[in-house]
């Protein structure tokens, strides 16, 4: 077996390869993978030709803390026939993409995980979360009054560049938020509201009428409104448009699908109860591939100095850093320091973005601390103004 790159003529295989894994049919999938970067595909072929394994990768960029925009690679269509499974397959096609990010200069990648058991082994872990939020309209009643500003009604086929331009302005101030290049739109790649699939989009105006907030909704059977996605630049945003979809006549309950941990919803009911938690999950995972240089690319809230020793058995490597942050910037720089904390790197990422404390993984057994106060460090130095919360689906 061998592991190639795919070119644009590779596409149809690729697909058909792809699809095969997951037991589906290619005509099945409309325009979700047709912003599939195929210069960035790879194929796992038999000594003979054939194909059994792919993997893929899209150019995003990621919102770090501090509001800094930097690349990622973000990796899908990961998959192995069922008839080449357990042979080396994965592993060996996940070891040959970290190398060729790194070739690339890139030092994130970041994935959507299929299975939450696969992909801690390659250095990947969960960095944000999302829940569900259902709130039945009769138990729906705000404490605060009305918010400012006005919202208009559209069809998806009416705004897709409307959409395109306040989407990108909301993530580019939302750590853990993922860059929707343009050809996912022009394309209808993707997920409603990026796919040409029939939604209603209300749209926010702020007093001067300049779009800063939409919903994505449709009904669903009884009369359910169910929410795909609430994009809003400011919580005064968030709040009229989730006023909007709760005041919504002839339905009996609004589902926001993807709420951040930090989403203020329950607390502006007069019923708190009346907002139900559920699906609760992990979202993006993150994979620091140059610690130093990830570290030093973000933003910090805190001063402070950490000395961390990184294990990163999928790339059989380990080094110790020591992370000092002064004014906002951090300095990293390998160091034979006794370590305040050791751990693996997919822990790293999934302190990375802020949400997940350090303590929290202490506490799970998954990272060591040396000494009594260096959870509480690790805290401080990690710690966000708000949680990561990304979106996008790839």
């Amino acid at each position: 077996m061998k592991i190639r790159s795919t070119t644009a003529e590779d596409r149809d295989v690729f697909v058909d390869t792809m699809f095969t894994a997951f037991a589906r049919f290619p005509e099945t999938a409309g325009e979700t993978w047709s912003a599939l970067e195929l210069d960035r595909g790879l194929l796992a072929v038999t000594e003979d030709g054939r194909p059994v394994g792919t993997a893929a990768a899209y150019s995003f960029e990621l919102t770090l803390p501090g509001e800094v925009v930097v690349p990622a690679a973000g990796v899908t269509a990961v998959g192995v026939l069922p008839s080449h499974r357990r042979r080396g397959v994965l592993s060996a096609m996940m070891r040959y993409q970290l190398a060729e990010f790194r070739e690339r200069g890139e030092f994130l990648s970041v994935l959507l995980a299929s299975e939450a058991l696969i992909y801690r082994r390659f250095g990947y872990g969960p960095a944000t979360y999302t829940r569900r939020l259902t709130v039945p309209r009769h138990r729906a009643s705000f404490a605060a009054g009305a918010a400012g500003g006005s919202i208009e009604v559209l069809r998806r086929a009416e705004c897709g560049e409307l959409l395109e331009a306040v989407y990108d302005r909301y993530r580019r101030a939302r750590p853990g938020a993922l860059s929707r290049p343009h050809r996912w739109w022009s394309l209808g790649a993707g997920q409603p509201p990026i796919s040409r699939a029939s939604r209603h989009i209300a749209v926010h105006r702020d007093a001067g009428g300049v779009p800063d907030g939409y919903v994505s909704y449709s009904l669903t059977e009884p009369s359910t409104l169910a929410v795909d996605e609430t994009i809003a630049v400011d919580d005064e945003v968030s709040t009229a448009l989730a006023r909007f979809l709760l005041e919504h006549d002839l339905i009996t309950e609004v589902v926001f699908k993807h709420c951040p941990p930090d989403h203020p919803l329950r607390w502006q009911l007069e019923d708190f109860r009346a907002g139900e938690v559920g699906g609760d999950t992990d979202w993006l995972w993150v994979r620091l591939l140059d610690v130093p240089r990830a570290l030093t690319a973000r933003g910090w809230s805190t001063d402070g100095e950490l000395v961390l020793d990184v294990d990163d058995p999928a790339l059989g490597e380990r080094g110790r850093y020591r992370l000092s942050v002064r004014g906002g910037e951090a300095e990293c720089v390998t160091t034979d320091t006794e370590p305040d904390l050791s751990l693996d790197v997919s822990d790293l990422g999934s302190i990375y973005l802020g949400g997940t404390a350090p303590s929290l993984l202490v506490r799970a057994g998954r990272v060591r601390a040396h000494h009594p106060g260096a959870a509480a460090l690790a805290d401080a130095l990690f710690r966000t103004e708000r949680p990561p919360h990304c979106l996008h689906w790839f």
